[in-house]
Parts: C-alpha cells; structure tokens; sequence
C-alpha cells in the first residue's frame, strides 16, 4: 500500500539547502554502486558551503564525500549521490580510493543539477 502524496519521501531524503549562489547536484547511478564513496572537488578553488555545521572546514586536503544511496523511485529504486549544498561552480568527482576523476559536472545556484555517472563500455 503505497501513499500518493510524495512518492520519493521517507529513506534516504535530504534537505538540499540551496539559493543564491548554492545550488545542489544529484548524480544518477547504476544500482552496482551501491555504497561507493564518491569525493566532490571544486575545479575553480571554491570549498563546500559549510557555514550549517557540516564537518568541512575547507582547510584541510580532504574533500567532502557523500556514498551512494538507493532511494525509493517512481518505479524501482534510485541509486543517486547527493551533494545537497554546493557553491555555483564545475567539480570533479572522484570514487574512493583513488584519484581517478570519473565525472565532471557543473552546479548552479539555486538550482539542483541531475548529471548521469558515465557507464562504462
């Protein structure tokens, strides 16, 4: 028994935190990536918007990583990444461990952004 009113509500939901010049990004996965850990770097030196007491403090060499998660979809789940508070802005993201940038992709503010993570093949 499903409820009409928000399908895409309950597990997994975020508050994206975006206007002016914070927008979000949400990154389509394919469902075998369950669980990776995917770290976010900003290409123009901008750091993670982090004045609501997130962990980051834009000092340190680390980036702000968020995993893959399934959340419940119009039809089957969704495996997404989402970065919900992003400084207008390209970023590289990059699966952990590694180095290897998998995807760039560009955030607007006050906007949230959908990108596809590239296949591979």
């Amino acid at each position: 028994m499903s409820s009409p009113e928000n399908p895409w509500a309950g597990q997994g939901s975020v508050l994206l935190d975006i206007g002016g010049s914070v927008g979000a990004l949400i990154v389509t996965m394919p469902p075998e990536t369950e669980g990776l850990e995917v770290e976010i770097r900003s290409v123009d030196g901008h750091h993670h918007h982090g004045d609501d007491g997130s962990h980051d403090h834009g000092h340190h060499h680390h980036h702000p990583h968020v995993a893959v998660v399934a959340r419940p979809g119009p039809s089957q789940p969704v495996h997404t990444l989402v970065y919900p508070s992003l400084e207008e802005g390209r970023y590289d993201l990059v699966p952990i461990p590694g180095d290897r940038v998998a995807l760039t992709a560009t955030a607007r503010g006050g906007e949230v952004t959908w990108v596809d993570w590239p296949t591979a093949g």
